[in-house]
């Protein structure tokens, strides 16, 4: 399945107008000494989830309690779809964020990476957001286009029946049909996982963590 371009949705527009200027706010702060020594990019935690698992609910908690933004599959593709914001980004920068940005872009230099204009600009697009502050990342891969040593990099998955049940509780379907179509996510999924970075969607070593969404609730997981 292709991945749709940025999302009209008026609500994701404004959150992300929103975070823009508060990055904006952030480096106007920041002081004028150059300073000594800097991390590749502040703290974050990266989630990757079954569908249906209850992520985005955890992503929100952990986004409230921290205070960072959360960036999910909708607002990343948002932005990763629009040009303006992406060039609005990338000013920002400073000549130590662009070495560091353009330098990563080179690792991850693949014939797929070439030839696929979506995941050049989504992988553009987190790594810029990475660069700006401490963030919460939901699905796209984006764990596997963050930096391994640096950063928080997290699992949540939970039994099928549950994972089914929340689904159709939040989309309003049937459990029929939900019963369809999270299998179909999950392997759509995977392919993008497999397809984009050669490795499979479950592969333990990937995480520094995996929970269990069936034992914890979300404000225990996060």
């Amino acid at each position: 399945m292709s991945p749709k371009p940025g999302s009209t949705d008026p609500a994701i527009a404004r959150m992300v107008e929103k975070q823009m200027r508060n990055w904006e706010l952030a480096k106007a702060q920041r002081p004028t000494v150059p300073e000594p020594r800097r991390a590749e990019v502040e703290d974050f935690i990266a989630i990757s989830r079954s569908v249906g698992a209850g992520g985005s609910s955890v992503a929100a908690v952990l986004g409230e309690a921290l205070g960072w933004p959360v960036f999910d599959k909708e607002i990343l593709q948002t932005m990763a779809g629009d040009d303006a914001i992406r060039r609005e980004i990338y000013a920002s920068m400073d000549e130590r964020d662009i070495g560091w940005y353009e330098e990563t872009l080179r690792s991850l230099v693949q014939p797929e990476f070439v030839k696929n204009d979506y995941f050049r600009r989504l992988t553009e697009t987190v790594l810029s957001i990475a660069r700006q502050g401490h963030a919460v990342f939901l699905g796209r891969g984006s764990d596997l286009i963050l930096p391994r040593n640096i950063g928080f990099h997290v699992r949540l998955v939970a039994p099928r029946e549950l994972c089914v049940r929340n689904y159709a509780n939040r989309h309003g379907i049937p459990s029929e049909q939900a019963h369809e179509e999270v299998p179909r996510i999950d392997r759509e999924r995977a392919e993008f996982v497999r397809r984009y970075f050669q490795v499979e969607l479950d592969e333990p070593m990937r995480y520094d963590l995996v929970v269990n969404l069936g034992k914890f609730s979300f404000a225990q997981a996060a």
